[in-house]
């Protein structure tokens, strides 16, 4: 079964919709075109139906001051819990290691890029569920990249992280959160 082919979640069909809104309120869209490809995308069961809703708005790029560098030198980089993720992330450390866990952060845009500079240290990347990751443009040179089951083909309406840079002597994990089975 091709990833076209696959049933689209709730959770799909409203980051969609969300993106069909403002393109609206952008001017990209007229009202007549909001209401129809709303439809569609409310109704959509996979992906293949939600593919041409948005394929002809542009993507977000990163704009210049869009950009957060985070740097340390000897100790580790750490982000999680409610905190604003910028659409681009250039993350360096030469001897800690890094700690991102987007699970419940603010993410305002479709797709993130993370730059990281990693010498001595190891990383770890947490997406929420849903979301797919680009590695592509990572590379270890002593160490490992491990995405385990995460898809790395863009999903209409997912949040797309896209990972570049490198880990001299570390490893780069990244994943979806951990199920808790005792909650409240």
């Amino acid at each position: 079964m091709s990833e076209l082919q696959m049933r689209v979640s709730d959770e799909d069909r409203e980051r969609t919709a969300q993106q069909l809104q403002r393109a609206f309120t952008e001017g990209r869209l007229n009202q007549i075109e909001l209401e129809d490809r709303l439809e569609i995308a409310l109704s959509a069961k996979t992906y293949a139906d939600l593919l041409g809703l948005i394929d002809d708005l542009p993507s977000e790029q990163p704009a210049a001051g869009d950009v957060v560098e985070l740097e340390s030198k000897t100790g580790n980089l750490k982000r999680s819990g409610d905190w604003n993720v910028p659409r681009r992330l250039q993350v360096s450390s030469k001897y800690g290691g890094i700690d991102l866990d987007l699970s419940e952060a603010v993410i305002a845009h479709s797709v993130v890029e993370i730059e990281i500079d990693l010498t001595y240290g190891s990383g770890k990347i947490i997406v929420p569920e849903g979301g797919v990751v680009d590695v592509d443009g990572f590379r270890s040179e002593w160490g490992s990249v491990n995405t385990s089951d995460l898809p790395s083909r863009p999903r209409p309406g997912a949040l797309r992280v896209v990972i570049t840079g490198r880990a001299k002597y570390g490893s780069l994990t990244v994943r979806y959160p951990r199920r808790r089975w005792f909650t409240h």
